[in-house]
């Protein structure tokens, strides 16, 4: 059974292999720099108003990660989140750990007066899809544009 928790310091290493695999493997992306990489993880860890991570342990070892980056709402007058990773290990998936992390999440923005939280998926990332659906993610109302 795996265990959700914040990530602390001792999860740098594995935790930079997770998002490793999430980047490269699952988004087919570059490779990271390692430092840069490792220094995001830390800078999360020593900077909690801008953003934390989520981890999922089982028998002593990381399976899977979300994020959290913090912003704000001018709207709502009120701090907001933004669920930017969720990831399961291939050998993983298929056990609710998903469901745990974005679960959490969902507990941590409520339990500390979030105006909401916000996500986004590929297009054709049907399995994520169906799991935001299930977890009682809505369809926005509001378009996503990006610039690059």
């Amino acid at each position: 059974m795996s265990e959700i928790r914040r990530a602390v310091q001792q999860d740098v290493n594995n935790l930079y292999k997770l998002m490793r695999d999430y980047i490269v493997d699952f988004y087919q992306r570059p490779e990271p720099n390692e430092a840069e990489l490792k220094g995001l993880i830390q800078h999360l860890l020593e900077n909690p108003s801008s953003g934390l991570q989520f981890v999922a342990e089982e028998n002593g070892k990381l399976i899977g990660f979300t994020t959290l980056y913090f912003t704000f709402s001018t709207l709502n007058v009120k701090r907001q989140a933004k669920l930017n990773d969720l990831f399961v290990a291939p050998g993983s998936r298929g056990k609710k750990v998903g469901e745990k992390l974005f679960q959490t999440c969902l507990e941590y923005i409520r339990a500390n007066h979030f105006s909401g939280m916000t996500w986004e998926t590929a297009k054709d990332n049907h399995t994520a899809q169906a799991l935001y659906k299930k977890m009682g993610g809505e369809v926005s109302d509001w378009l996503f544009y990006e610039i690059r």
